[in-house]
């Protein structure tokens, strides 16, 4: 608590605060000034931010004082009395003067600090730990100094977070859903992506500061995302001056990367930057075992082998400006180019019952360009040192993805015929306005809170896909699955909340109401009265949708003891379905399969209910849950006959979204954080889920329960010379669908680094997967078809790394009031 007690002061002490009250003993008519200069015992650099404290000695609840200034200085007005003075600094030891009769104006000169060793290697711990906070409305998990997080990507730091799973393609999942909302410091971002997650598996994992896992969301927070949410808050960068660090990778596979981290602060501006450039090979592999009822074909044996090459390059540029004391504007650029090239080979096995009819390879070699772009502009106001505040947000963001790609499958058994020959073309442009205000009004101890927040996206995708006529020679263009297809989705929302405790019970309770329009328009040039005729003629493939509705959210916390709690948590939550799963036009994801949209898709609701447990000890912190939703109007993808087959005879299988009627969720997770000494740290987590759903669509039931779980273990151990050793292991329990069951999946991490150069820098080494594990097996069946596959995204990973920080030493966290994402704010919780 010592070390806490400079920062808790800092919260409510400004330069040159004079305390109103005359604390009593001999007095002048007017005040006198206290001066003097904190500097470090060692190097005998001043130090900022340090806090001079002076308590009245005849009435101790009169305290006063101030903070050092850029050159250690600090020069408080007080009123003549007796006082006991302080000058304290988080990591130093205590500058201490008792009983001190103040009659006139003092110097107290120079005072040399000098760092507490003990005290230091307590904060030192709780930096490299993992440690947990529970709110009233979320877990904040502060994942510090994980070391498998060198040289991996933001994707794969999520991993590590209880509650929290990404499956083998990088699809992020809560307590097993993956409808998940991703904010990036509390808004949604550029930087997640647009409806998708690949866009953190391009940024680096050593950019996180902490993770937010909000189960039972606040009113403050977008209803989206009937799992929750998950918000990513960036490190901040607070030291006065210019500073910074550098971090480079090089792995096997090819893994190599560089990541600049730059802030330059002064008493008016903080200027900050983040840049990084990133170089992976992602190789990968699957097989398919299929069996089908009809066509040409009894079996084919599909074996793949992919080739991705990731190329990256991400910055963020921010200014923000101190207007006043207690306000400050930001404004901020991001931009992010990606250059991705993807080669999968695919050798086919066709069998006629049990006999090998002919053998083909596939070839896809496919280019994606990305670039994004945000611009953001952010005012924040502490209108009054009780808490009252006013904060507003203005974004925009925009997405382009072209995408090329060309397949071309031939025999090779029992010749080598050209079978065909495709071109798909795909082009995505999407546009973004986000409009946000939020006021918060502290009312004794309890706290009113109002808001409202607009988004309007519009997204349009332009598909086209051109097929080899081998009577002619021409490329053809393929009329069933060429358009334009825009989608747009505005919400408006306004919000209320209020909060308050009441001894050892704390409540939390808001009100959201939002309003959803979901458009889509479809442009084609040719006859789409085919495509009329699979979705039905009750659907309407141009539409434009309006939903109104209240999200309410309750949380509460009561304290059995000092650490020891119980909450309860309830709210209520929309799923609004993406572009891709509305477009009526079918996409290919092979010859043989086809993803078509539903333009009948309405939004899913649910209704969430959660029930917590914490406790600490002196060395273990558990934490525990139960929670239970019931979800209506639920997605599910199905598949289904289309009727068709390719040229050379093999059926094609649809697959569609749809509106089942209800989806059951109960679950139970547990985790615990043990420190039994200094040189060791463990931490484990549990969870176990069960989803039942419920539902007919053409006349067949896709009523099915699913059943799994996952654990986590990781430990740390401090090893002498300054190395650090990491183990994290992984398992996730058999799942199935109404279609598909999955088999469990088991993963093995381990980590190494030493800190060098006077601890200016650090190396680590670790590799991810040790096992070559880390592989997805499923079996689907339907009445017309079954598949059997096995399925690894990517193989295992060896990465070095190697980070130097200047102008900020480990062991010297020199707060000051400015950051280096530009949020504005330390604790905000932007979220509208």
């Amino acid at each position: 608590m010592k070390q806490l007690f400079p920062l808790l002061l800092l919260l409510v002490l400004s330069f040159n605060y004079t305390n109103s009250q005359r604390p009593g003993g001999d007095r002048e008519k007017g005040p006198i000034v206290i001066t003097g200069k904190a500097i470090d015992k060692d190097d005998g650099l001043p130090l900022e931010y340090a806090t001079l404290v002076l308590q009245s000695v005849n009435n101790p609840d009169q305290i006063t004082g101030g903070i050092t200034d850029i050159d250690g200085n600090f020069i408080v007005e007080i009123t003549p009395g007796k006082y006991n003075i302080s000058l304290e600094y988080i990591s130093y030891k205590s500058y201490k003067l008792p009983n001190q009769t103040l009659t006139e104006s003092k110097d107290l000169g120079t005072i040399k600090l000098a760092l507490d060793v003990a005290q230091l290697e307590a904060v030192e711990v709780v930096g490299e730990k993992t440690t947990v906070e529970v709110r009233l409305d979320k877990k904040i998990y502060n994942i510090g100094k994980d070391l498998t997080n060198s040289g991996a990507t933001i994707t794969d730091a999520l991993n590590n977070v209880p509650s929290v799973d990404v499956d083998v393609e990088g699809a992020i999942s809560l307590r097993g859903n993956e409808n998940v909302r991703i904010l990036i410091n509390g808004k949604p971002s550029a930087l997640a992506g647009f409806g998708s997650t690949d866009a953190l598996t391009q940024l680096p994992a050593d950019a996180i500061e902490k993770v937010e896992v909000i189960t039972s969301p606040s009113a403050r927070y977008d209803a989206e995302g009937t799992a929750g949410i998950l918000n990513i808050v960036l490190k901040k960068e607070k030291t006065l001056g210019f500073n910074g660090s550098v971090t480079t990778t090089i792995g096997f596979p090819v893994n190599t990367g560089i990541s600049v981290n730059s802030n330059l602060r002064t008493d008016k501006f903080n200027l900050f930057n983040t840049t990084s450039y990133t170089y992976r090979d992602a190789p990968g592999n699957a097989i398919f075992d299929n069996t089908y009822t009809s066509g040409s074909f009894d079996r084919i044996v599909e074996d793949r082998e992919y080739n991705r090459l990731r190329k990256g390059f991400n910055t963020n540029l921010g200014l923000e400006y101190f207007l006043t004391e207690t306000s400050s504007i930001t404004g901020s650029v991001f931009y992010r180019k990606s250059d991705n090239e993807d080669e999968t080979g695919n050798t086919n096995l066709r069998y006629d019952g049990t006999i090998i009819d002919s053998e083909t390879f596939r070839l896809e070699n496919e280019n994606e360009d990305d670039q994004n772009y945000q611009l953001s502009l952010n005012y924040v106001n502490d209108l009054d040192d009780e808490g009252q505040k006013l904060t507003a947000d203005v974004q925009y963001s925009n997405g382009k993805e072209d995408k090329f790609s060309v397949i071309e499958e031939n025999n090779t058994v029992p010749n080598q015929n050209l079978i065909t020959l495709e071109n798909v073309y795909e082009k995505e442009l999407t546009d973004e306005y986000l409009i946000q205000a939020d006021y918060v009004l502290p009312i004794g101890d309890a706290q009113f809170e109002a808001g409202y927040r607009g988004t309007f996206e519009e997204t349009v995708t332009d598909y086209r896909l051109d097929s080899l006529n081998q009577d002619t020679g021409l490329l053809n263009i393929n009329e069933a699955l060429t358009n334009i297809f825009t989608y747009h989705e505005n919400v408006n929302a306004i919000y209320t909340q209020y909060g308050n405790k009441l001894g050892k019970f704390s409540f939390l309770l808001g009100l959201r109401l939002e309003n959803t329009q979901l458009k889509g328009e479809l442009d084609s040039d040719f006859d789409i009265s085919e495509l009329e005729e699979q979705l039905g003629e009750d659907v309407e493939l141009n539409f434009d949708k309006n939903y109104l509705g209240l999200f309410p959210t309750l949380n509460f916390i009561y304290e059995l003891a000092e650490n020891e709690n119980l909450s309860i948590g309830y709210n209520r939550r929309i799923n609004r379905p993406r572009g891709r799963f509305v477009n009526p036009f079918p996409s290919r994801d092979s010859r043989t399969n086809i993803f078509q949209g539903n333009p009948d898709l309405d939004p899913a609701f649910s209704n969430a209910f959660d029930l917590g447990y914490l406790k600490r000890w002196d060395k273990i912190t558990l934490t525990s849950s139960i929670y239970y939703q019931r979800e209506t109007n639920s997605f599910e993808r199905v598949q289904e006959e289309t009727g068709q087959t390719t040229t050379d005879g093999i059926e094609i299988i649809r697959t569609i979204p749809i509106n089942l009627s209800t989806n059951d969720r109960i679950g139970a997770e547990a985790g615990i954080l043990y420190s039994p000494t200094k040189w060791l740290r463990l931490n484990s987590s549990f969870n176990f889920f069960q989803f039942t759903t419920e539902g007919i669509f053409n006349d067949i039931d896709y009523g099915t329960t699913n059943t799994s779980w996952y654990g986590r273990f990781s430990s740390k151990i401090s090893l002498p010379a300054k190395i650090d050793w990491q183990t994290n292991a992984f398992y996730r329990g058999p799942s199935q669908t109404s279609q598909t069951e999955n088999g469990g999946i088991f993963t093995l991490s381990l980590a190494f680094s030493k800190d060098i150069l006077d601890d200016n820098g650090t190396l680590s080494f670790n590799v991810s997967d040790v096992l070559n594990s880390r592989k997805r097996t499923s079996y689907t069946e339907t009445e017309f078809f079954t598949s059997d596959s096995e399925f690894q995204y990517r193989v295992r990973q060896f990465t070095l790394g190697f980070v130097y920080r200047f102008n900020q030493p480990k062991e010297k966290n020199r707060n000051g009031r400015g950051n280096g994402n530009g949020t504005g704010d330390e604790d905000d919780d932007i979220e509208g």
